[in-house]
């Protein structure tokens, strides 16, 4: 039995190996496995012929359609809307709590009635100490800034590495 080339794969014996064993030449059948590599990534399972794969569409819109996502919940409207939700106690009562689930499913109403990442309700401003509640209707009347002390970032920085607020500090400790 003659092999021409170096034998890395049992798939390129062929039928040398059903050959030795039909004919019972242990001798060879052994020898053609002892030739073949003995590293796993080199067996023929891990030498499939490729397909091409293709890309598939990844943008959002393909994603929600493909994972049926209804319409996106907006946070809140551009608008400020007191009147959000208006018609839900209308519509239970026409109907039932299955319905109206299923209108906020296909028409999402906003989280919130208003689009202002600063605005606190009156309720949290009148639990909030006065001096609190001063500070905020300086900071909405813009006047907040005036009497907080400008802090020089540079001096104390120098002031720490010259040592003079080290000994103040171990004397505080």
């Amino acid at each position: 039995m003659q092999i021409d080339n170096i034998l890395t794969r049992e798939d390129q014996l062929g039928g040398a190996l059903a050959v030795c064993v039909s004919d019972q030449r242990r001798a060879d059948f052994s020898m053609l496995l002892a030739m073949l590599s003995q590293d796993a990534l080199d067996f023929s399972q891990f030498h499939l012929p490729e397909e091409e794969q293709q890309e598939s569409d990844k943008s959002e819109s393909a994603l929600k359609k493909e994972l049926q996502i209804g319409p996106e919940q907006v946070l809140a409207p551009a608008d400020f809307d007191m009147l959000i939700g208006q018609n839900n106690a209308e519509r239970l009562s026409q109907s039932s709590m299955t319905s109206l689930r299923l209108s906020q499913c296909l028409n999402p109403e906003p989280l919130a009635v208003r689009d202002d990442h600063k605005h606190i309700p009156l309720v949290v401003v009148d639990n909030c100490e006065l001096a609190v509640r001063n500070r905020l209707d300086s900071d909405k009347k813009g006047e907040g800034t005036a009497d907080k002390p400008k802090m020089d970032a540079a001096a104390m920085y120098d002031q720490l590495n010259s040592g003079e607020m080290q000994s103040a500090l171990q004397l505080s400790a």
